[in-house]
């Protein structure tokens, strides 16, 4: 519990230059969401809904770089 949270922590920390750095970094965000998401469901920790929303907002944010601005329309 204690290293996915670390994880989650200095994942939020990286920057993501290229394009395949976003790719895996999309994908590693989801996994994080999942995982945080699963330990919530057993703790009810607002600590971890906090966290699982900064990562969501990280996510959202590569993915639009990703796809482009004709999302936006």
């Amino acid at each position: 519990m204690m290293e996915l949270q670390q994880r989650a922590l200095e994942f939020e920390t990286r920057k993501f230059r290229s394009r395949n750095d976003k790719i895996i970094a999309s994908r590693e965000a989801k996994e994080l969401i999942l995982g945080l998401n699963q330990i919530y469901k057993k703790t009810q920790d607002k600590n971890l809904m906090d966290l699982m929303k900064r990562l969501t907002v990280i996510k959202r944010k590569v993915e639009k770089r990703l796809n482009g601005r004709l999302m936006d329309l």
